[in-house]
């Protein structure tokens, strides 16, 4: 086979690898969040009990109108040989149907307060449906950079082990040519072994997080892709510390309104009814017993206890377990920003230092490569400068990693 020759089949595979690879979709960070809100349950669930809440209101709302029932009933007493029910009492036998009509007239302010009740109910609803959102987005981004650090990983041990392989079958020709022993070159040849074997275990790793990743956004397509590079922002909220805070404020609200509910208990009530229909015993002209009636009812609580002052204590034991979790939920939700906001200072004080022992170590492996090839230096030694390299990479990768997550765990509690 002429040099042409090679030369041609290896360009064509080289294209056709291009080609394999581009066709090899990329998927970002975004992708996976829309997703696992799209796929997940809860929050669908949540969106269900918040329709649910709006048919409550409108349950409300019918039961502070008139309510117009249909009621009928009958009653025959027999008598056997001056034998049963006194009739005075009974008449004998006795029919009603009638259509009766209620409506409470003091009612509007106890209803407004039910309606109160409903829309709290439904922000609560909505709160924990956004507080479930921002877990599972956290969760997911978390994942994704775990899913993102194994591929990267993968990438990186591929490039170590070509340019040993390079250097395996360079080595090879200058043991041949007696340049190097042959317990050099094997001592060579274990480390390359070695790097084929964590490249593999690279692989297994990546397929893992990739599919866990997959399992939380609820995605069950098994195509190979690309993950985009998260490149997460510290997120500076106009509303910092704000949301989580409303769920102290929904509960200070639905306080105040059950305590609104036990004083309306204790307000005088006053109703209006009609009804109209058939009454008769059958006594006498019962086809004249059609007939109308209106009236009134009303109550007024006396005594019972003193309900109602218990029922106020425990509201304001309530109010004071509330504050007292305001209070600490702030306290320690500043402790973490500030924790998180610390860690981040000490992680980028870390990059130049890395970056630098990474650009000593290369240096020293194209050094190392280059006396290498006129026998000047040890095989241990080139060993040495890579496995050198090598912690310098793992180390930048694991402190972006973290840095990465550290902004995900900052984005979450900072809203």
């Amino acid at each position: 086979m002429n040099l042409k020759l090679k030369y041609l089949i290896f360009y064509l595979f080289a294209f056709s690898f291009t080609r394999v690879m581009a066709q090899v979709p990329v998927k970002s960070l975004d992708y996976y969040l829309k997703q696992a809100e799209f796929t997940s349950p809860v929050l669908k669930d949540f969106q269900n009990q918040q329709r649910s809440a709006g048919i409550d209101s409108l349950i409300v709302r019918a039961t502070g109108g008139a309510q117009v029932t249909a009621s009928s009933a009958g009653m025959y007493a027999p008598t056997f040989r001056d034998y049963g029910y006194d009739k005075v009492l009974t008449n004998g036998q006795a029919l009603e149907a009638l259509l009766n009509v209620n409506y409470d007239l003091l009612n509007r302010k106890r209803i407004n307060n039910q309606l109160e009740g409903v829309k709290i109910q439904s922000d609560s609803i909505k709160y924990a449906r956004q507080l479930s959102l921002y877990d599972l987005q956290r969760s997911v981004a978390d994942q994704y950079i775990l899913a993102y650090a194994s591929q990267e990983q993968v990438g990186f041990n591929r490039e170590v082990v070509t340019l040993l392989e390079q250097e395996e079958t360079l080595l090879k020709k200058l043991t041949r040519s007696n340049i190097y022993k042959q317990s050099e070159y094997l001592t060579f040849l274990v480390t390359l072994q070695q790097q084929q074997l964590v490249l593999k275990q690279a692989e297994l790793q990546f397929k893992n997080d990739y599919a866990t990743l997959n399992y939380l956004a609820g995605i069950s397509d098994t195509t190979q892709v690309k993950l985009a590079d998260p490149k997460l922002q510290t997120e500076i909220s106009t509303t910092a510390q704000g949301f989580f805070n409303k769920r102290f404020d929904l509960d200070s609200l639905k306080n105040i309104n059950q305590k609104n509910a036990v004083g309306f208990n204790y307000k005088p009530k006053l109703g209006v009814y009609a009804n109209g229909g058939y009454n008769s015993s059958f006594a006498l002209q019962p086809y004249k017993n059609l007939g109308a009636s209106i009236g009134f009812t009303f109550s007024v609580p006396i005594y019972d206890g003193h309900q109602k002052r218990m029922q106020y204590n425990k509201l304001s034991l309530s109010s004071e377990t509330i504050a007292g979790y305001r209070n600490f939920f702030i306290r320690q939700q500043q402790q973490q920003l500030n924790l998180i906001r610390q860690q981040l200072s000490q992680t980028d004080a870390l990059f130049p230092k890395i970056n630098e022992q990474i650009r000593f170590s290369k240096g020293l492996i194209e050094v190392d490569s280059k006396l290498m090839r006129t026998g000047d230096l040890k095989v241990a030694d080139f060993v040495i400068a890579i496995n050198n390299y090598l912690a310098a990479q793992n180390l930048l990768r694991q402190t972006s990693i973290n840095r990465l997550k550290l902004i995900n765990q900052f984005n979450y509690w900072n809203r």
